[in-house]
């Protein structure tokens, strides 16, 4: 523990000095501050990349020793729906939250915001489309394993690491057990270089902090006040609800495993990606005593499908700017937008940003004009840490509510 203590000061240290940073940059450089950010957010840059290296490996190789130790497939079926149940129902919630909130606080109606970033937003309608079956059919299964794994699709390659390893499953252990050692070393290899990877952290933090303040300033925090006090309001009720259901589960080592996890929830909050502590969670929910199986099979899972902060902003969002453009919309409108999200949403939790390209394609949708986006786009990267955090929250819970339902969560603390 000690270790992780020392890298949830150090990030803590680089937040502090990633605000002085690019407020002093701001203040006294305002005409360099565009190259400034470019060039120093390449620290947050090389971070992201270099746990984005590990991501497909991780996630093939450990959901396939999961599903093949098990070897029980009505334990994998069993498994599988207790945690699809949980992810339904966690996407439910949350978006329901953020639409009920938003027509309760109403922030499009109290504030007027200036259109920026005009040719960002120009470039997000752009890059986006109406949601079809057919899109969500490729999106889903990979036509190639190896495309899937250079683009990093967390959600094809799910798909096929999961039938993969039924596939050993029901091989026989003769046959299997060599590929099912062999990929189980691979796991271990890959989760020992999450603790060297995880140690640029903090430089990752420190560049994308002093980027965004140097760009926009301390002002950004006054202009969008209303907006982000309302929606960081949504955010902890939606916190309130998932810790309140966790410790129905938990009990008192809901507390235990918040301080398990404080290092991966600060490392989303400042990176604004989910994935970036994809490694770092495996580790962490295998010491607080989550069976390694159920870990390898159900956090692959929950990042394509238990997005929960990110379902709760969607709904906000898109809400937020139906409301500055005056248009009023339905509850049968909204509840229909609220389940084209739901499955517009998966797989997007290793991407930081891709909320937007999904509100934008849901506007689009429902008449409300897409160019809106260009209203949250200076705030979206603090509006995306808050969301990222909780999407490690929903899926750390998740995890440990699973292996607690199957009785296979340890009161110990051993590494792997």
């Amino acid at each position: 523990m000690k270790g992780q203590n020392k890298l949830f000061v150090a990030i803590i240290i680089a937040l502090i000095l990633g605000v002085g940073i690019g407020g002093f940059v701001h203040i006294q450089y305002p005409e360099s501050a565009e190259p400034f950010s470019k060039n120093i957010k390449l620290l947050g840059t090389i971070f992201i990349r270099l746990v984005q290296m590990i991501i497909a490996p991780l996630v093939f190789t450990t959901l396939v020793v999961g599903i093949a130790k098990m070897s029980d497939i009505k334990m994998i079926g069993r498994v599988g729906t207790k945690a699809m149940l949980w992810f339904i129902s966690a996407s439910l919630i949350s978006l329901f939250i953020g639409l009920i909130l938003v027509n309760w606080l109403e922030p499009g109606h109290v504030t007027k915001l200036p259109i920026q970033d005009t040719v960002s937003a120009e470039e997000l309608v752009k890059s986006s489309k109406g949601f079809t079956l057919e899109d969500f059919v490729k999106h889903v299964i990979p036509k190639s394993i190896f495309e899937a794994f250079a683009t990093n699709e967390v959600l094809q390659i799910v798909v096929f690491s999961i039938m993969f390893g039924i596939a050993l499953a029901n091989l026989g252990e003769g046959y299997a057990q060599p590929v099912i050692k062999l990929f189980d070393i691979i796991a271990h290899a890959i989760l020992k270089m999450v603790g060297y990877i995880m140690w640029f952290a903090p430089l990752g933090v420190l560049g994308a902090i002093a980027a965004v303040v140097a760009t926009n300033g301390f002002e950004i925090f006054k202009v969008y006040a209303v907006y982000l006090r309302d929606f960081f309001f949504a955010l902890a009720t939606l916190w309130f609800v998932l810790l309140l259901v966790g410790y129905l589960i938990l009990g008192n080592r809901l507390f235990e495993l918040i301080k398990r996890i404080k290092a991966p929830l600060l490392i989303a909050f400042s990176t604004t990606s989910s994935e970036a502590v994809f490694p770092k969670l495996v580790e962490e929910l295998e010491k607080f005593g989550c069976n390694n199986r159920i870990v390898s099979f159900i956090l692959p899972l929950g990042y394509s499908f238990n997005l929960d902060g990110s379902m709760m902003y969607m709904t906000f969002a898109s809400i937020f700017i139906a409301q500055i453009y005056g248009i009023e919309m339905t509850i049968g409108q909204q509840i229909t937008m609220l389940l084209v999200l739901m499955l517009t949403s998966k797989g997007i939790a290793g991407v930081p940003r891709a909320s937007l390209v999904i509100i934008v394609a849901t506007c689009s949708m429902f008449g409300i004009p897409p160019e809106g986006i260009a209203l949250i786009l200076p705030i979206d990267h603090f509006c995306d840490m808050g969301r990222s955090m909780t999407n490690v929250l929903g899926n750390a819970l998740a995890t440990s509510a699973v292996s607690k339902w199957e009785g296979q969560l340890e009161n110990n603390t051993s590494t792997i």
